[in-house]
Formats: C-alpha cells, sequence, structure tokens
C-alpha cells in the first residue's frame, strides 16, 4: 500500500502544524517557568500544544492510510518549515550553507520517497 495523494497532503500539512507549534513553544519560552499554572496563562504555549498535538493526531490517522516508508520522510519538511519560520519570525540568521542544507533535505525527501 502507498498512500493517496490526499493522504500525502495532509501529512505535509501535519509537518506544518508541527512547525507552526514548534515556534509558539520558543516563543512562548520567553515567559516560561516550570511552574504548571503558569502554562495556563501562556497562551502561546497552549496554542503550541494544540497545534503539535493536532499534527500528531493527524499523522498517526495518515499512518492508517499508507505506508510509514513514504509518509514519514514527508515529516522531514517540519526541517523547512522551521528553517522558513525561524528567519521570518524570530530573525534568526540564515547564511548560505542552511540554504544549501534544506535543499539537501528536499532531495533527499523526493528520493526517499519514491
Amino acid at each position: 500500500m502507498n498512500a493517496p495523494a490526499i493522504i500525502i497532503l495532509l501529512v505535509l500539512f501535519c509537518a506544518f502544524l508541527g512547525s507552526a507549534g514548534q515556534i509558539l513553544f520558543k516563543l512562548a519560552s520567553r515567559d516560561f517557568t516550570l511552574n504548571p499554572w503558569s502554562w495556563i496563562k501562556n497562551y502561546q504555549f497552549l496554542i503550541g500544544v494544540f497545534l503539535y498535538a493536532t499534527s500528531a493526531i493527524l499523522f498517526v490517522w495518515c499512518l492508517k492510510q499508507g505506508n510509514l516508508s513514504i509518509l514519514y520522510p514527508l515529516i522531514a519538511t517540519s526541517y523547512i518549515w522551521i528553517s522558513i519560520f525561524s528567519f521570518f519570525i524570530l530573525k534568526e540568521p540564515f547564511p548560505a550553507i542552511k540554504w544549501l542544507g534544506v535543499g539537501l533535505i528536499i532531495i533527499g525527501i523526493i528520493l526517499t520517497t519514491r
């Protein structure tokens, strides 16, 4: 069993959602403490948990529909999303060598999903 196109798109969406959750975790970390009550007040943390959990639940459902060896490499697109989000949202530096790495990830995803 391979994976229908809609499942592949959903897995790519999972990677996007999970990455958005991670960016929110980074933003939430500014005010993060180990006190659980502070988590409830940290809306970036709560939204990040929601996005990350939604991504995981949706991905597990997608796994039911297709081969792990096809779908899991698509989750690596999260590295691409994180790179883009980090550059534009967090204003982190992104030298050319990192762009080369993103290109290699894309090549790897293409090769492993064929």
